[in-house]
């Protein structure tokens, strides 16, 4: 497993990146086949972030924790890729999948007039609404956007208020 960790507004000490490698090495143990997780630690002000993900077969595990501690949060993210990597195995079991990768931009107000100031490129692959709500938990989103294996049409899914999900289709 290739484990990549960079520091954001800070240097990692040697130390800070062997226990990032070892506390991750445990979720090998889920993967006949190698991984490579990303790993961003940063600092601001007195908060410490970790934020990790892990791209496995297509789809993305994304876990961010924020402590006074950077020991404490990698080991609080890594109970959350525990977590998401244990639903997306339940979910694997069940049926073959494909997944897609995380579509967001933002919008500020400047001058009273919004502005993209992200764009974010991905593949769309096919998968079937289901699996899309899959990974848009997963990714911890409100909405995804995918490509509808039955279909073939782009499609969004997303939250509503009321704990249910809703799916737009083009006509």
């Amino acid at each position: 497993m290739h484990i990549t960790v960079r520091g954001k507004n800070m240097e990692v000490a040697p130390a800070l990146r062997d226990y990032v490698e070892k506390r991750l090495g445990k979720i090998e143990k889920y993967f006949d086949y190698a991984l490579a997780p990303q790993v961003t630690l940063s600092v601001e002000r007195e908060r410490h972030i970790v934020e990790v993900t892990v791209p496995i077969n297509g789809m993305l595990l994304r876990g961010e924790e924020e402590t006074g501690d950077m020991y404490s949060a990698v080991d609080l993210v890594l109970e959350k890729i525990e977590k998401q990597i244990e639903k997306y195995r339940t979910r694997l079991t069940r049926r073959p999948r494909n997944a897609g990768k995380d579509e967001e931009s933002g919008y500020i107000n400047s001058s009273n007039e919004p502005r993209v100031v992200r764009v974010k490129r991905f593949a769309v692959k096919p998968m079937t609404v289901e699996e899309a709500v899959l990974q848009m938990n997963l990714l911890g989103h409100d909405f995804f956007v995918f490509r509808n294996a039955e279909s073939e049409e782009v499609e969004v899914v997303y939250r509503r208020k009321d704990g249910n999900y809703g799916l737009i289709e083009p006509e």
